[in-house]
């Protein structure tokens, strides 16, 4: 037997839509895998009762196809799904980890990327791989259509999960059409700044250049009182705020001696407007971890 733990991600960080992604210290998705002569999943955890074990439409059975790799696989889901965290991107990850480990497929973890990407499919639609390049490779990731940059970094972050479910579908639906060019130029100026703070674990840098005029103020209508938690986060001494992935996670950057003010501070926002949430003080960190 095989074990690997994937961490929650969290993708687009504003400014970079589709393309940009983290790995968070926590929480994370446990993964065990036995060789067998056919692919059968359990599911338990967080959110369990909304995954499908059927192998054809869970994230880890796509994985075990690509890979030509039939296991037993149980899964411990510590990411909630529909949470903008990465969660089926956690699970694919650690599935496609595992299985290439016990099946001694030789992949790289570069090569894996594609590979649990396509898990990504069953929910989005799209093989996007801005959550598991980073569940997978760990720290900054960069995903074009040529490959992936990564970046170790240990930014301090606040994840802030509200007890609200957000549909990747939704999320997807609500993204303009069109955008002017002052807003375009405005989003690659940031997205180059925030950028430029990974790369300097600069938690300044980074808040600044997740500011996103584009797509991000249509997906936080869909969550509610994200005006309300993103304010409190910033008076609490956060240096950026935004939607997590598709939502309703709300990420806050930070510098580490602030981040129990501000995960109080969202988690009293979203209470006063009547959403129990709960919030992950935690850190930019490492990708998916193997364990013989």
């Amino acid at each position: 037997m095989l074990t690997v733990r994937a961490p929650a991600t969290s993708a687009n960080l504003g400014s970079g839509f589709d393309v940009f992604g983290i790995a968070l210290g926590t929480p994370a998705d446990v993964i065990r895998v036995e060789r067998a002569p056919e692919t059968t999943i359990t599911v338990t955890g967080a959110g369990s009762e909304y995954i499908p074990e059927d192998p054809a439409k869970n994230t880890v059975g796509a994985v075990a196809e690509a890979l030509d790799a039939p296991a037993r696989i149980r899964i411990d889901k510590g990411v909630r799904p529909s949470s903008g965290l990465g969660s089926s991107a956690a699970s694919a990850a650690a599935a496609a980890v595992a299985l290439n480990a016990l099946y001694d497929r030789g992949c790289s973890r570069e090569e894996l990327v594609p590979i649990a990407a396509e898990g990504e499919a069953l929910v989005s639609g799209e093989a996007h791989a801005d959550n598991v390049a980073p569940a997978l490779l760990g720290g900054f990731t960069v995903v074009t259509d040529d490959g992936v940059t990564q970046v170790d970094a240990s930014v301090p972050v606040v994840a802030c999960l509200p007890d609200i479910t957000v549909s990747t579908r939704d999320a997807r639906g609500v993204v303009p059409d069109s955008a002017s060019l002052a807003d375009v130029v405005d989003t690659v100026g940031n997205a180059a700044t925030l950028t430029v703070g990974m790369t300097q674990d600069d938690p300044d840098l980074v808040g600044r250049g997740m500011l996103d005029d584009i797509v991000t103020p249509e997906r936080t209508k869909l969550i509610d009182g994200y005006d309300r938690v993103r304010e409190a986060a910033l008076e609490a001494g956060a240096t950026g705020v935004t939607v997590s992935g598709a939502g309703p996670g709300v990420l806050a950057v930070c510098h580490h001696q602030n981040q129990r003010a501000i995960a109080a501070a969202m988690v009293d926002a979203f209470d006063a407007v009547g959403v129990e949430s709960r919030a992950y003080q935690t850190v930019v960190g490492e990708g998916a971890r193997l364990y013989r």
